[in-house]
């Protein structure tokens, strides 16, 4: 039986990462694998635990046939190694950080995958991406131009779960958690 993919999407500084860390261990025990990003930002950067390369590494790969998908969004490219379908078809369900814009790519290629968005109010998201301290104030607030442009143009065709990220973190950790119990389960019919 093949597993899951669990496609985790939302803004920066909604606390993707944060919530894949705190789920990390039930995720585990849940047979889900949680897959590292191929960014080219440096691996120094303040963050996910991505695997950083270059430009040139990045699309060396990417015509090697290494990423099963890959995106760009913010001046960066993003590809999730192939491995994931190798996961796939052992049944293990695999999480993935995955790129709102990149979702109708991602379900022409994995369409029983579960859509999860995680959400959080605008002046929490502000707050935090002033904290993180990577952008400028007047980037910050296309990032939040951006995300409510994306809010209004969500397609109601596409079945996507809403988490809130607003809050405590550990209800962000239960309500995934639940979603995938739902959604990943083996069918007992």
């Amino acid at each position: 039986m093949d597993g899951k993919l669990i496609y985790l999407m939302g803004p920066s500084g909604s606390g993707k990462d944060s919530l894949i860390d705190a789920a990390r261990e039930q995720l585990r025990t849940m047979n889900c694998e949680i897959i590292r990003r191929v960014i080219t930002r440096s691996a120094e950067s303040v963050g996910e635990d991505a695997i950083g390369v270059t430009s040139e590494e990045f699309e060396r790969r990417r015509h090697g046939g290494d990423f099963a998908l890959a995106w760009q969004a913010n001046g960066l490219s993003y590809g999730i190694p192939r491995e994931m379908d190798e996961w796939l078809r052992a049944g293990r369900h695999v999480l993935v950080n995955g790129s709102r814009a990149n979702l109708r790519q991602a379900l022409e290629r994995y369409p029983t995958l579960l859509p999860v968005l995680l959400t959080v109010k605008d002046e929490v998201l502000r707050e935090r991406l002033l904290r993180r301290g990577r952008e400028t104030p007047e980037q910050i607030d296309a990032r939040l131009a951006r995300n409510a442009l994306f809010k209004d143009r969500r397609s109601s065709d596409l079945p996507v779960h809403l988490i809130d990220n607003s809050g405590a973190l550990a209800d962000a950790v239960n309500q995934l958690l639940s979603l995938i119990r739902l959604n990943a389960a083996p069918d007992q019919t």
